[in-house]
């Protein structure tokens, strides 16, 4: 499964992770993307969607 939203595009960010003792070493944080059956054009296809645009409506969830 791709690390990426196909509606907005959100995907992996990368950064460190520091110690007590300062010291760094990489990281990333995923996006939260889920698979959703989605209704798009009449038609109900599977998408991976992040939750936020799951939660802010633009989505349309298939029944």
């Amino acid at each position: 499964m791709s690390r990426k939203c196909e509606i907005c595009g959100k995907g992996q960010t990368s950064g460190n992770t520091v110690s007590h003792s300062n010291r760094h070493s990489r990281r990333k944080w995923n996006a939260n993307i889920q698979t959703v059956r989605v209704e798009e054009n009449g038609t109900v296809v599977k998408k991976n969607v992040c939750t936020r645009c799951i939660r802010s409506g633009k989505v349309t969830r298939a029944l």
